[in-house]
């Protein structure tokens, strides 16, 4: 009995320790072929890269402002007697806007010049009776002063008159009148402003380490939306000072405005043109894998597998990146022109990862697009 029990232990080791022996070799054959296991390349899009020179441009925002603008206001009180403008009409130099009734330095005016007549009349009886030696020095002198005093006080009356009349300074658009008939108005009240709109101001800050690359004459686009195209001026002056608070310098430039299209006030973008920049490579956004801890590229090279086999593969790259326009981003560092860089399926990329370059369909890299509904 305990003869067939050791022979049925023996028999049951046998039989595990061949399935054991068994199960090993499974398990290293897996992990062998595993191991030997590559992933099927990923379809890209690929680019070579090359170098192009681009404009050095310069990005502000902008203000409008009017060469001339005010508001006129009234000089001297009174009350309103006439309007002689409509509100959003052009205006010339010298035309009326506005007259204050004057009738009471209208008749303060007469008695003035009846007083400039006596005056003059008896300077010139006195000066008769001087020759004659009928009367003194000082008589004659007193009666010349009169008259002076008399001829003052005309004059002085008659600009107060010529000052009930409010004309346009200069000629410009007015805008909505603040005044209406009958009303009466202190001295300094706002009538109506006045713009002048052609040409016309853009004022914009620029850094101040960026302000000695501007100057007068330098070539400057504004673009506001709403407006069809861009407009272009040159720079008219350059602040002497640099503003302690923002270390910005503000720039003036100075745009032809016939028809108006800008409006002081209006929130205009600026790019200013500073000449040929240097030659950048330039590669299509879409190449580029944004992340917080680095902006990167894939570049595809010949790669060797673990088990020997050469295949093509991406190496990723960290780069530097410059301006942008429209497509294409410029790299400053860490691509070299000739390189072969991923343009399209980035996302799905890892460092060694194997490729198969379809070219058929390429991303948009075009410096100014141009999209169908635009």
């Amino acid at each position: 009995m305990a003869k067939r029990m050791i022979l049925m232990l023996v028999a049951l080791g046998a039989v595990v320790t061949a399935l054991g022996i068994f199960k090993f070799q499974q398990i290293q054959t897996a992990m062998a072929e595993g191991a030997a296991w590559q992933p099927p390349p990923e379809a890209v899009t690929t680019l070579v890269a090359d170098e192009a020179s681009w404009d050095a441009t310069l990005n502000a925002i902008g203000t409008a402002v009017a060469v001339q603008g005010v508001t006129v206001s009234a000089d001297l009180p009174g009350i309103v007697e006439r309007i002689a403008f409509e509100s959003g009409s052009t205006v010339r130099q010298g035309d009326v806007l506005v007259k204050l009734d004057d009738r009471q330095e209208r008749a303060q005016l007469k008695a003035a010049e009846s007083q400039l007549e006596l005056a003059r009349l008896q300077l010139e009886r006195m000066s008769g009776l001087r020759a004659k030696g009928v009367t003194s020095q000082a008589e004659l002198d007193s009666a010349a002063a009169a008259a002076t005093q008399a001829e003052a006080r005309v004059g002085e009356i008659r600009a107060t008159i010529a000052r009930k009349t409010i004309r346009a300074p200069f000629t410009g658009l007015v805008g909505i009148r603040q005044v209406n008939l009958g009303q009466y108005l202190n001295a300094g009240d706002p009538v109506v402003p006045l713009q002048s709109l052609d040409p016309i101001y853009v004022e914009f800050s620029v850094p101040q380490q960026r302000a000695a690359q501007l100057g007068a004459g330098t070539a400057v686009e504004v673009s506001a939306e709403g407006q069809d195209g861009a407009v272009t001026g040159t720079v008219s002056a350059v602040n002497s000072v640099v503003d302690p608070a923002t270390r910005n310098v503000l720039v003036q430039a100075t745009f032809d405005n016939p028809q108006g299209a800008l409006r002081p006030g209006m929130f205009v973008e600026v790019e200013a043109r500073l000449g040929a920049g240097q030659p950048e490579v330039v590669l299509p956004a879409s190449s580029i894998a944004y992340a917080p801890y680095g902006n990167s590229v894939f570049i595809v090279e010949p790669m060797t597998g673990p088990d020997g086999t050469s295949y093509r593969g991406v190496r990723q790259q960290f780069v530097t990146l410059g301006a942008a326009r429209g497509d294409q981003v410029a790299v400053l560092t860490g691509v070299e022109p000739g390189a072969e860089v991923v343009t399209s399926g980035t996302f799905k990329l890892r460092n060694g990862a194997a490729v198969l370059v379809n070219n058929e369909v390429q991303p948009g890299n075009d410096p100014a697009p141009r999209p169908e509904n635009s």
